[in-house]
């Protein structure tokens, strides 16, 4: 029989695969929801794939999804892909601006999603910007409701979306309830369902997703099966994943961390996920403890968030063995805990970006912590990488720093109707630009050094922020440094730092192991990177931040960070 691991097919198919292979293995797991086999999520998601064909969803359809991690949320995965439709990823921390701009730029003529997240009412977002149209009118409605869809245009409605569906309880007028997704499928045979099935092809576009957003507009990144799929094989191969291991999602669906290393990693190993629908330490901390999960994946601050946990030591983790930190480099002193305190010895580091599927580089398991904590491993199989200068492209030698290019299956097809950014990614080669710096060791790791637009220029010296941020992490009082450039009138730019202390020290308090940090001042940490950087290193300014702002897949935002410090140098200057 066809056994895991699987690639080179489509994300409908891998889960008739699965269903075949491992019909009664547990795949999908929340608590004291009802829990999927293989077997039960494949007949659960055919089912809503008719419904949604019944609905009138057609191949190549742009649908966007805005909604948590819920159960409906993996199955829709599936559900959308067996009948060819393009899944559109919503960041759940969207506002009524920002989901226009998704529906509008994707020219979606669908959206799905819940009653809202934390303090975003979605209804209401939605309500703001003249969606929804009456379930089933599409693009282009009756004469009956012209006055209606005058008002919805009028108020900013979404020309190209002709039907909502609600997740959960009480959906608002005008949506289709989820629900209704199962009594709909008996409109649409299983044969007919096949045949929407056999011609979608590997290669077709069947997901896209929004850059973060850290800077400028969102693209939409559009992949393919084979792009996600083989992508997320390749990351299940590095963590050694088999139909034994359950994962521990708790990063946000949304992002390729969670549906493609999270989801497809798993899956194509046959591993069964047990997922998180928001972040929350405690809830990471009890799933583990109760699914007896063998990995783990989250960004740093989710890791020193759950060890944090007041009540951390309650929790069995010794089930865990592996799992994957990514978003941004771990510092040794972290990397450490986690393998020991949270027993991940085969903890790894992946790299990469949306638009590689998302995974370029990651540590093998066995990786020195040294190499896991200031690398980000080599290469993936049946991937090419290089480091290029990047004003003239010339590749740079072994230790040489350069914009870091990347070729292969996972490069995407390219950004949704934006053929001129594009071509500013993706040259003639099929080599995709990352803009990040990095250099390339003598043993094939690679290491990130910065962003190439986050360079820090200081009198015509340029300042990569990452070296001076493994300083600050150094110092026994620092939980997590960021550095960015503020202005300068001497300088150009000035060297600005953003610092969480570690609670020990930011409570004057004692530590978990009794331990107690001093409170340093800011003048203390700028000569503790004196002590240890070149002079045009050290930064200015140093401030103390409770918290960094961030996406929600776990980004920081640098650029606010400078923002505020530039208006909190600008009013100290008014004083």
């Amino acid at each position: 029989m066809d056994q895991p691991p699987y690639r080179d097919v489509t994300v409908g198919d891998l889960l008739t695969r699965l269903a075949r292979a491992l019909p009664d293995r547990d795949a999908l797991v929340y608590g004291e929801r009802p829990r999927f086999t293989f077997g039960a999520l494949e007949r659960e998601a055919r089912t809503v794939a008719r419904g949604l064909m019944a609905l009138g969803v057609e191949p190549g359809e742009r649908v966007v999804l805005w909604a948590t991690n819920v159960p409906e949320w993996v199955v829709l995965q599936f559900a959308l892909a067996k009948v060819g439709a393009i899944l559109v990823t919503a960041n759940t921390s969207l506002r009524a601006r920002d989901i226009e701009y998704v529906l509008r730029q994707s020219e979606a003529a669908t959206l799905i999603t819940i009653r809202g997240f934390r303090d975003v009412d979605y209804v209401g977002e939605l309500a703001a910007i003249g969606v929804p149209r009456r379930a089933g009118d599409g693009p282009n409605p009756s004469p009956r409701d012209s006055a209606r869809d005058e008002k919805a245009a009028s108020s900013g409605g979404i020309a190209t979306l002709g039907r909502q569906i609600f997740v959960g309880d009480e959906p608002p007028p005008d949506f289709v309830p989820y629900a209704d997704l199962r009594l709909m499928a008996g409109r649409v045979s299983e044969a007919e369902l096949d045949a929407r099935g056999r011609g979608i092809g590997a290669d077709d576009v069947i997901n896209m997703q929004y850059t973060s957003g850290t800077t400028g507009f969102p693209k939409g990144v559009m992949l393919s099966s084979r792009n996600i799929v083989n992508n997320g094989e390749a990351l299940g191969s590095v963590l050694g994943f088999t139909p034994a291991d359950r994962l521990c999602l708790c990063v946000p669906l949304f992002h390729c961390f969670g549906c493609v290393i999270g989801v497809l990693g798993a899956f194509s190993h046959g591993a069964c996920l047990c997922p998180i629908e928001a972040f929350d330490a405690k809830r990471v901390l009890e799933t583990i403890h109760r699914e007896r999960c063998t990995a783990l994946y989250g960004v740093p601050t989710m890791f020193i968030a759950e060890l944090e946990y007041p009540a951390f030591a309650a929790y069995d983790l010794t089930s865990l063995r592996t799992g994957v930190m990514a978003g941004a480099l771990c510092p040794e002193p972290l990397m450490r805990r986690v393998m020991n305190e949270m027993h991940m010895p085969e903890v790894t580091i992946a790299y990469g970006m949306t638009e590689s599927s998302p995974g370029i580089t990651m540590t093998p398991r066995d990786s020195s912590v040294a190499q896991r904590s200031q690398t980000v491993g080599p290469v993936l199989p049946e991937l090419e990488v290089k480091i290029v200068d990047p004003a003239t492209g010339v590749e740079r030698t072994a230790g040489e720093r350069g914009e870091l290019c990347c070729r292969g299956y996972n490069v995407m097809k390219g950004y949704y109707n934006d053929p001129d950014a594009t071509r500013a990614a993706i040259d003639a080669h099929g080599w995709l630009h990352t803009g990040d710096e990095a250099t390339r060791d003598p043993d094939g790791y690679f290491r990130i050094t910065g962003r190439i637009k986050d360079i820090i220029i200081r009198g015509g010296e340029n300042v990569a922020p990452k070296e001076i941020e493994d300083r600050l992490r150094e110092h026994e009082a620092v939980a997590d440094a960021y550095v960015y450039g503020v202005e300068d009138a001497f300088f150009g730019e000035a060297v600005a730092a953003a610092v969480r202390l570690k609670p020990d020290a930011a409570n004057e308090g004692a530590g978990r192991e009794g331990t107690r940090c001093e409170v340093p001042r800011p003048e203390e940490l700028i000569a503790w990177c004196a002590s240890a950087l070149a002079k045009f290193k050290v930064p200015r300014y140093v401030r103390f931040v409770s918290e960094f702002p961030m996406t929600a897949s776990g980004k920081i935002q640098k650029y606010k960070l400078r923002e505020e410090h530039q208006r909190l140098l600008s009013l100290k200057s008014e004083v």
